[in-house]
């Protein structure tokens, strides 16, 4: 489907954070990680995406991820199977550090851009709304309703 599309096979968890061990590497090489994304986007926005939230996991006690794409509306299809190109990303992060959590959501239109990573910050409360998914369900009440409305970057950096 992608061969001859124009498009990369965008990873949804990067390549380059499943360093631990060789099988979690292979693995993210799964189509199942893969969405259709412009090499701008890919190698761009989405690339310093991923290098932030690295960055971040070294400075917290641990971070969990979800990335994936927005479905509604999509930019177009490819292949035989017709694989929906997403006219949008997304990737919602819950950090802890020393007890305290803390979560942010980005929101990030499949185009080139240079603006700052910070411009696409958003709740997770909004992407759960957005693509009707409830992604830390088994989180207590009141770490949800405190995580999932943050739409501070600087809250969720520091924990403040």
């Amino acid at each position: 489907d992608y061969h001859g599309s124009g498009y990369d096979r965008g990873h949804l968890a990067p390549a380059g954070s499943m360093k631990m061990n060789e099988s979690s590497m292979s693995e993210s090489f799964f189509m199942s990680n893969m969405s259709p994304q412009s090499a701008s986007f890919n190698r761009g926005v989405w690339k310093r995406l991923e290098g932030k939230v690295r960055y971040w996991s070294e400075n917290n006690d641990s971070i969990l991820v979800v990335s994936g794409p927005i479905l509604d509306n999509p930019i177009s299809t490819i292949g035989k199977n017709k694989v929906f190109v997403p006219r949008a990303f997304y990737k919602v992060l819950v950090s802890y550090k020393e007890g305290k959590a803390m979560g942010i959501a980005f929101l990030i239109p499949h185009e080139k851009s240079d603006k700052s990573l910070y411009s696409f910050a958003t709740s997770i409360d909004s992407i759960e709304t957005l693509t009707g998914i409830d992604f830390y369900c088994k989180l207590d009440e009141s770490t949800q309703s405190i995580a999932e409305s943050n739409t501070s970057v600087k809250k969720f950096i520091f924990k403040d």
